[in-house]
């Protein structure tokens, strides 16, 4: 596969004590917005103790790696992919 050949993935992030862990996942989406086609989020769930947001991405599969990966090495956040099976050449 080719670094132009593109899919549309989704991606869940789980924050666990936001205080903590928020400001660097936001920092990290910032980063990566120009992969970032929509966003939902639930930023106060239980009382502030956590947030759930979900991210569809349209990129090549290193991008959505290297983003994916570096949200997965925040303290107390949790992040699942799925990718789609679909290449779109660019």
């Amino acid at each position: 596969m080719s670094q132009t050949e593109k899919r549309y993935a989704f991606t869940g992030i789980i924050i666990q004590e936001r205080e903590k862990s928020a400001s660097a996942v936001q920092q990290i989406i910032s980063e990566y917005s120009t992969i970032i086609m929509g966003r939902m989020g639930l930023p106060n769930i239980d009382n502030g103790k956590l947030s759930i947001i979900t991210l569809i991405l349209h990129a090549n599969t290193d991008e959505i790696g290297a983003f994916t990966g570096k949200l997965g090495r925040i303290d107390g956040v949790t992040v699942k992919t799925g990718i789609s099976k679909t290449i779109e050449p660019e």
